[in-house]
């Protein structure tokens, strides 16, 4: 029986056309650490994307390494980056921003659908000792969109929260793991959920959606992307042939390719939660995008993995399912099935 990958976006295989733009760029030499055409004709290609004539752009190797140092270039070291309390750069980056930000922490804030609100940043804001050398200076708000529980900012909220922020002197960040799924839900444009709204750098995410090992940090703010310069080199983030991180993004942001693709795993997503409610699965968080978790006993949990179903377990009778970029309405509806059978 085969295997149907539910597991993450990250389990997925990398796009052809990724894999086309590392072979052409495999001619010839070039400079390195950067100073290559490749990485030059990225940087031109962001700010068309982001319809911002002076962003600058950072590829990485990964998303912990995207979200720690555009957080630390926003922050002090004696700074605190306020974020819901199921963020990612919370609960699963190992402490990255603290170690590479000398000290930087992160602080939960709370929020219904796995969101912050209006209320509790101001709450969070107020909490703090202002100029008290005892508190962590709030220093950067950061939103994860779509959030680590599949739902999504709407763009007032984030524009709403992003001058609450500012009107404390904090910047504003955005981990965009699977940016582009949350472009396709709201059908809007990069700039709309970027800087438009407030954001000042965004962890621009390749990997989950089609990548290989590229990631970028996109910078509005010309300070910290004057950071950015040094510390990326001094986290080793600056690779030598950086042109083959480059190379993936472009491919990535050409034709509309990471639309195309965000926009089949959420219409697989969808496909997927409609089959389930259909079959009363319990959903624990609504799917704005491509991940869902829901609530089945362990005795079933244990049927779907005996029928070849990848997942993921998050804890008492709770498994998450993410749909990628190569999941196909076949592998959705026969999952559908193994579902059916295990439940009944």
């Amino acid at each position: 029986m085969s295997t149907i990958e539910f597991r993450s976006d990250n389990s997925a295989g990398v796009a052809p056309e990724i894999l086309a733009s590392i072979a052409d760029a495999n001619h010839g030499s070039a400079l390195a650490y950067g100073h290559d055409a490749v990485t030059e004709r990225l940087e031109r290609r962001v700010r068309e994307v982001f319809e911002h004539d002076t962003a600058r752009v950072f590829p990485v190797t990964s998303g912990t390494a995207a979200n720690a140092l555009a957080l630390t270039a926003l922050s002090p070291p004696w700074g605190s980056v306020l974020c819901h309390e199921t963020a990612h750069i919370l609960n699963a980056e190992g402490g990255a921003t603290s170690m590479l930000g000398g000290g930087a922490v992160m602080t939960g804030v709370a929020g219904e659908d796995f969101r912050m609100t209006a209320d509790s940043v101001r709450a969070a804001l107020a909490a703090v000792g202002w100029g008290d050398p005892h508190y962590s200076q709030p220093s950067v708000l950061s939103f994860t969109q779509p959030t680590d529980r599949g739902t999504i900012y709407p763009l007032d909220e984030i524009a709403e929260l992003s001058a609450i922020a500012r009107g404390s002197g904090v910047k504003v960040h955005l981990d965009g793991a699977r940016f582009a799924n949350a472009l396709v839900a709201l059908d809007c444009s990069p700039a709309d959920l970027t800087w438009r709204s407030g954001v000042d750098a965004v962890s621009l995410g390749a990997t989950k959606n089609g990548g290989l090992s590229a990631e970028a940090i996109v910078v509005f703010d010309e300070r910290a992307a004057d950071e950015l310069v040094f510390r990326t080199k001094r986290s080793g983030h600056v690779t030598s042939k950086m042109r083959f991180q480059s190379t993936q993004i472009l491919a990535y942001l050409a034709d509309d390719l990471w639309l195309r693709m965000a926009r089949n795993s959420n219409e697989r997503m969808v496909q997927l939660a409609a089959g389930l409610a259909e079959l009363h699965v319990e959903f624990l968080n609504r799917p704005d995008v491509n991940m869902l978790f829901v609530r089945i006993s362990d005795k079933v949990a244990d049927q779907l993995e005996q029928a070849g179903l990848l997942f993921y377990r998050m804890g008492v009778e709770t498994i998450r399912l993410v749909t990628s970029w190569q999941t196909t309405e076949a592998d959705v509806a026969e999952a559908l099935a193994r579902f059916r059978s295990a439940l009944t």
